[in-house]
């Protein structure tokens, strides 16, 4: 499972996890606290914050030149650029200075962390058992209608499967980094694959956008979408030469992450 659809919400499995660590550490640290009056909930707000900045800044100071070109975007979360092992060192500094002021919070913060941290394994290791590594088989076509089998157009290359829908808008937003990033990276096979339209529908938008695409595939049911385990659009999988999932990104796919991820499939 990439995503959970709550309503008009799709959570990723990876914020799942956060929120479902999140809970457990505030519940176990209420309790180990609340004989002595003592509450944890202000340190995890702050750990929290200290976390996702710091990540941010992590992220942004590592792929400054790419976000230079384009300062505000550097303020623009929702492209997923984030360093965790800075955030978690951010956190834990956090905690560290906390415990060294009140020292009283020393035991209801370990055992709320301790059960934070158990959960999120749990569940890591849960979801990564009903993972599919593998690229899932399902019916495509080109814009022309003739089947299509990404492996074999890949040609033996590291793949990037984006799943888009022309009346996605983060989709349009972020399908000028791809085509640019497909004209670029001729070591990776790029591969474009349309979600519940039709040929007419999917060509008008890449004539009106002018995007000089390759390798536009149709999925009219969604089909790899359900097969992947996302609700959500647009989705990009990056599968390395042998068609095993290496990353997913949900949502809008910036420069910088593009980058990342390129950065850690061309490793694989």
């Amino acid at each position: 499972m990439l995503s959970l659809n709550l309503g008009p919400f799709v959570l990723s499995s990876g914020v799942l996890l956060l929120l479902a660590a999140l809970l457990a550490t505030a519940g176990v640290g209420h309790l180990a606290g609340r004989s002595q009056k003592i509450s944890i909930s202000n340190t995890l707000t702050d750990m929290l914050i200290a976390a996702v900045l710091t990540a941010r800044i992590a992220f942004v100071a590592l792929w400054f030149d790419t976000y230079s070109s384009a300062p505000w975007s550097m303020l623009d979360i929702r492209d997923g650029g984030f360093t965790p092992w800075a955030g978690i060192a951010a956190a834990l500094l956090v905690a560290s200075w906390r415990v060294w002021r009140q020292p009283a919070l020393r035991k209801p913060l370990i055992l709320g962390l301790a059960a934070g941290a158990m959960v999120w394994g749990t569940m890591f290791g849960a979801l990564r058992m009903t993972a599919k590594p593998a690229l899932p088989t399902v019916p495509l076509t080109s814009l022309t209608g003739a089947p299509a089998d990404i492996p074999a157009l890949a040609a033996g290359k590291p793949m990037v499967v984006n799943l888009w829908a022309s009346w996605c808008p983060p989709c349009r937003r972020e399908m000028p980094v791809l085509a640019a990033a497909q004209q670029r990276e001729t070591g990776v096979a790029f591969f474009f694959v349309n979600q519940g339209e039709d040929g007419a529908a999917a060509r008008q938008y890449l004539s009106a956008g002018q995007l000089d695409l390759t390798n536009v595939l149709l999925d009219p049911t969604a089909s790899l979408g359900r097969a992947v385990g996302s609700g959500a659009l647009p989705t990009t999988l990056f599968y390395d030469a042998g068609g095993q999932l290496i990353d997913v990104h949900l949502g809008e796919l910036s420069t910088a992450s593009l980058a990342s991820k390129l950065k850690r499939l061309r490793a694989h």
